[in-house]
């Protein structure tokens, strides 16, 4: 195997997953487990295996953070800031999707999240991480700009 001379950033995801209830927007937010940011809420996500595709780390981590799967996501953007995350330098991609409100949708936390609940856009806990900044990219993105 070849190793580079260079360090190298480590590479996540996050998912934004948007609930539309009538005219409102919910967004799926954890409980972290673990730290950084131990008891915090944030975005389900995490760290990309090497075997793996972006798009399969997402449904991984979906799946296995709040037990959802089978969503259609869509990537969002990539967020690179050096500070973006405590541990090391980390770039992370973000994938979401929109589901209304007609589709019974539970999720029960698992992996390293404490919990998974759903969360009015306008009544959001503080964030870890960047994920305040992420959220409002994913609102840019794919929610009609007439509806928020």
């Amino acid at each position: 195997m070849y190793t580079y001379q260079y360090p190298r950033p480590a590479l996540t995801i996050d998912i934004v997953l948007f609930q539309r209830v009538q005219e409102l927007y919910r967004v799926l937010l954890i409980k972290r487990g673990q730290e950084p940011f131990a008891g915090k809420y944030a975005l389900p996500g995490g760290f990309v295996d090497l075997n793996e595709t972006l798009e399969e780390a997402a449904g991984r981590e979906l799946r296995e953070e709040t037990g959802l799967e089978n969503i259609r996501l869509v990537q969002i953007h990539t967020f690179s800031d050096l500070d973006r995350d405590p541990r090391e330098r980390i770039i992370s991609t973000a994938y979401g999707a929109v589901i209304e409100d007609d589709d019974p949708i539970l999720p029960q936390a698992g992996s390293d999240a404490a919990e998974a609940i759903w969360f009015d856009l306008s009544h959001l806990p503080p964030l870890a991480f960047d994920h305040n900044k992420i959220i409002q990219a994913a609102i840019n993105k794919i929610i009609p700009p007439k509806e928020i």
